[in-house]
């Protein structure tokens, strides 16, 4: 089945930008799990082809929509956050990078487990807890598992977590875990949160701090306004807005960059994060 996108749309820099941590590639194709539904797509121009299952390819479509953020005015977002040469530059660079509405549960520990860590590793240990907790899904022959409920690792533990790989963030996954099964971390009740309660809230929890928090509420929690600040946008920041001077602490560089791209400064810092990750790269 196909999905004809009209605005622009990237689909490996939107699914190769450190936001989501399940897809894998072979050839041009992408697999991956994502809402429970096994999804293979591919872009050809303004083409999304896809295959899916076990739901209909029809609800398959829509899901993937919504999952793309295809509901997201680009090339309006391009005209709030191109305020300055280095933003229009990577926009430029990778036109059709989309900000992904993953699913709040497991973007959570996805970011949990980034602590400390690539993007590599995370890629494992996410698939690693599928593997052993989640439920199979198979497609054109191929069996892949779905992301485990809260439930299924507050089940399985702390020790197992570890066995996994996991290391000082299983206690913190194993902890959310309750958290989010006990009502005292309430996910769904966070979408509808202004931003600085939202990040507050996730603040709340052992093994989330600022950065985690905000990663957790631009790509699950509609908080386009977050402007999550790791190594790569430390370095991004320091060297092209900060220059010749000592690096200011994130707190003011957070502040800053908030006030400086506005209402949507998570496009604009993924552009920035995607561009100074890759730029390393090559360097």
């Amino acid at each position: 089945m196909e999905l004809t996108i009209e605005q622009p749309f990237d689909l490996g820099s939107s699914l190769e930008s450190g936001q989501a941590h399940r897809w894998k590639k072979c050839d041009d194709w992408y697999s991956g799990v994502v809402r429970g539904e096994f999804i293979r797509v591919r872009q050809k121009g303004q083409i999304v082809e896809f295959q899916s299952g076990p739901s209909s390819e029809t609800r398959a479509a829509a899901m993937l929509s919504d999952y793309f953020r295809l509901d997201d005015d680009l090339n309006q977002i391009y005209m709030d956050i191109n305020r300055d040469d280095r933003v229009a530059a990577m926009v430029n660079k990778y036109p059709g990078l989309r900000i992904l509405r993953t699913e709040p549960w497991e973007c959570l520990v996805a970011f949990i487990c980034s602590a400390n860590n690539n993007i590599a590793r995370i890629h494992q240990l996410m698939e690693r807890m599928s593997a052993e907790f989640g439920n199979p899904v198979t497609l054109n022959g191929e069996t892949r598992h779905t992301f485990p409920s809260p439930a299924d690792l507050s089940e399985a533990g702390e020790g197992e977590l570890r066995r996994l790989g996991l290391g000082f963030r299983a206690p913190y996954v194993w902890e959310a875990s309750n958290s989010v099964l006990d009502g005292t971390l309430d996910l769904p009740a966070l979408v509808q949160m202004p931003y600085a309660e939202a990040k507050e809230a996730l603040m709340e929890m052992k093994g989330i701090g600022p950065k985690i928090a905000d990663c957790i509420a631009i790509f699950s929690l509609e908080k386009l306004e977050a402007f999550p600040i790791d190594v790569w946008i430390r370095r991004a920041l320091a060297e092209w807005y900060f220059p010749n001077q000592k690096t200011p602490p994130d707190k003011v560089m957070l502040e800053w960059a908030q006030g400086h791209f506005g209402r949507y400064g998570g496009y604009a810092q993924q552009y920035l994060f995607h561009g100074q990750r890759l730029r390393k790269k090559t360097d």
